[in-house]
């Protein structure tokens, strides 16, 4: 497990979403847990979870947080310039089509949001999948546009945590330039994401529709984000590898 200041202060987070050539995601998840976890925390970031994505099956996704943007710099400078990636990089470009679908997001500076992950020890190269169900929501604003991200933190968090388990977030969008061209992000970009983690996805629906229900989410929460965004939101339904922290 990385040491928990880095968990902790996992300010800045890339959300990274690969399509992998057909066939090949097993393989590519293998590579990825057995060679590059603890190779990445040693250059200085926190691979914080990883996903196979239950709606396409060439679909990988993962989380990696660092301290701040210097800290980006310094860790992916160091793990692209280093042997593990040398060694095993031109595999997994290989097992790629794209790579480029990547949003850089960072924890707003109000004290009281997280981005916590499980603080059990990380399972062992080969541990099988848990069977665990993660829900990641993206919203999107115009840019310029900090409103819509208030309203889920200050509106639509808390009836999620009188309802159910606490969500993971928010996070939203990192606005600094990206200081490490060679890894593209996506630009003119405003999200605001929630990621929550349940037994099942019979558990998430039954939280949602819960959540719905109540007269100020349905009357007032809702529609209130709903006028603010560009577009409808985004769900990612994912399934957490066997070395994932987020579970």
């Amino acid at each position: 497990m990385p040491p928990p200041h880095l968990t902790d202060r996992a300010t800045v987070i890339e959300l990274r979403q690969y399509t992998l050539r057909p066939g090949r995601r097993d393989e590519f998840v293998e590579l990825f847990d057995q060679e590059f976890v603890e190779s990445q925390e040693e250059a200085g970031m926190t691979v914080l979870g990883q996903f196979r994505d239950l709606d396409d099956p060439d679909r990988f996704v993962w989380l990696r947080g660092f301290s701040d943007m210097t800290a980006r710099h310094r860790a992916l400078t160091a793990f692209y310039g280093g042997p593990v990636w040398a060694r095993h990089g031109p595999r997994a470009n290989n097992a790629m089509i794209d790579s480029d679908d990547v949003l850089l997001l960072r924890r707003p500076s109000s004290a009281d949001t997280n981005f916590a992950v499980s603080s059990r020890a990380r399972p062992p190269i080969g541990a099988p999948s848990p069977e665990r169900f993660v829900a990641a929501t993206v919203w999107s604003f115009a840019p310029g546009r900090d409103d819509g991200a208030t309203r889920i933190r200050d509106g639509l968090v808390p009836a999620l945590l009188e309802t159910g388990p606490p969500p993971l977030g928010p996070l939203v969008t990192e606005p600094a330039h990206n200081t490490f061209p060679r890894l593209p992000v996506r630009t003119g970009e405003n999200v605001a994401a929630l990621f929550a983690s349940y037994p099942d996805e019979s558990a998430y629906l039954r939280h949602l529709a819960d959540v719905r229900a109540r007269p100020r989410v349905r009357d007032e929460i809702l529609p209130d984000i709903e006028r603010v965004q560009t577009a409808a939101p985004r769900v990612l339904r994912l399934r957490p590898t066997g070395r994932s922290l987020l579970i």
